[in-house]
């Protein structure tokens, strides 16, 4: 079964940070970056996020369009422990709109019955280092039909998928402000030996949307 087409979408300061030290990122970028990011959930079969970012920001991950999109995108969350609260805003839509929470095989019977009770949809997959086996998270997406998939972090989602070579196009909004070294990155450490080795990308668009810049990659 074929993986998705997946896109990454990152939202950062100009140095490449996604939230402040301490957690804070509403909003890095400005309304017509947000409205961007909404026709795009509304154009793909499924909307990726990571544990962290679910917890930190509570998202619906819905697109909000005017007028609205015909449907809605399936929601999808990769976890290893299924630290979901199950009355977060990700609970919105349902089933309309479908929840699949990934997590650990073997992870917390308790918590899979909760979510489940909730109206989500729990896949298990084997566990990759500190996290899952997103190839395998991939491949189960590809099996329910998932075609295109928009990745929208944050910093460990990201690189996971990139170091697993899944990332066929980058679109990043950057906003004019710096966090620092001490702002969350939106790619964790890929622990390059050598530039040789760099996963490399090409730009195929770049547009202002008022303060902001868009950049479009494609997997060079």
């Amino acid at each position: 079964m074929p993986r998705p087409h997946v896109t990454l979408k990152l939202a950062t300061s100009l140095d490449g940070r996604i939230a402040t030290a301490s957690g804070e990122s509403r909003w890095i970028t400005g309304e017509a970056a947000r409205a961007e990011v909404h026709r795009m959930r509304a154009g793909v079969d499924a909307v990726m996020i990571g544990a962290g970012t679910a917890r930190a920001d509570n998202p619906s991950l819905l697109a909000r369009t005017e007028p609205a999109p015909a449907r809605q995108p399936m929601r999808v969350v990769v976890t290893t422990r299924l630290e979901i609260a199950p009355e977060g805003r990700l609970f919105e839509a349902l089933p309309g709109s479908p929840l699949v929470i990934f997590g650990a095989e073997r992870a917390g019977p308790a918590r899979h019955a909760i979510l489940e009770a909730v109206g989500a949809r729990i896949e298990q997959v084997a566990r990759a280092g500190d996290g899952l086996d997103i190839a395998a998270v991939l491949t189960r997406l590809g099996a329910l039909g998932v075609s295109t998939l928009l990745a929208e972090g944050g910093g460990k989602l990201a690189v996971a998928l990139i170091a697993a070579g899944a990332v066929d196009r980058l679109e990043w909004f950057r906003a004019p402000l710096l966090l620092g070294a001490e702002g969350r990155p939106a790619v964790g450490a890929l622990a390059m030996e050598s530039l040789a080795r760099a996963p490399v990308w090409r730009r195929v668009a770049l547009a202002e949307l008022g303060p902001d810049l868009w950049e479009s990659y494609e997997r060079a």
